[in-house]
């Protein structure tokens, strides 16, 4: 059936929006690139076009097959749009959600194009947060959520070694221990998965 294949890409799309696939760091589901669905829209297309071509050039006029294959290649364009946009937008999401690296069962999900535009968008806001705040930069991924406190109480969830607060103090992050430390110094950690927000 025509535009099945375009389909089966939105239905994709709509159960990680809703968050049917389970991912890492919670709410991050994205699903792995689905390379041979888009290689068999992009045929279905091709196919259509060549069909639309042929008898264009046989019969000399516009037939409503011509219409309805027209048709089917405009949806099949949407859908395939509709698709690598979601999944761009999501791949921008996880840059605030994870910080510049990201956990490696969230990278083997991506394809190279998206793996790129990670890399690109990672740099693109590290240029930017250079450039405010009169030259000296500000940190936007600090303080995402309105500050409660300055410190907060956190669990390690797994082990990640020796660790430097701004003071000098040297503190040893081991799997199951709790710490209460600077809001601004476990963020980027909690963010990666190695640090758990306690919450009483």
């Amino acid at each position: 059936m025509l535009g099945e294949r375009a389909m089966e890409l939105i239905r994709e799309t709509a159960r990680t929006r809703d968050g049917g696939a389970a991912g890492a760091g919670g709410g991050s589901s994205l699903g792995a690139y689905n390379e041979e669905k888009v290689r068999a829209v992009l045929d279905e297309m091709n196919s259509l076009y060549a069909q639309n071509e042929a008898e264009l050039r046989d019969l000399q006029l516009m037939s409503p097959a011509v219409h309805l294959r027209h048709a089917a290649i405009e949806r099949n364009k949407r859908c395939l749009a509709a698709y690598v946009n979601h999944r761009a937008e999501r791949v921008c999401e996880m840059r605030w959600q994870f910080g510049a690296v990201l956990p490696p069962e969230v990278k083997q999900q991506l394809c190279e194009r998206e793996a790129a535009l990670f890399k690109k968008y990672s740099r693109d806001l590290a240029a930017y947060m250079r450039s405010v705040g009169d030259g000296a930069g500000m940190d936007l991924m600090s303080d995402l959520h309105p500050l409660k406190s300055l410190y907060v109480e956190v669990r390690c969830v797994q082990d990640y070694g020796e660790m430097e607060t701004d003071e000098g103090d040297v503190i040893v992050l081991k799997r199951d221990t709790q710490h209460f430390l600077p809001r601004a110094l476990c963020e980027p950690l909690i963010r990666q998965g190695v640090l758990k927000h306690v919450t009483s």
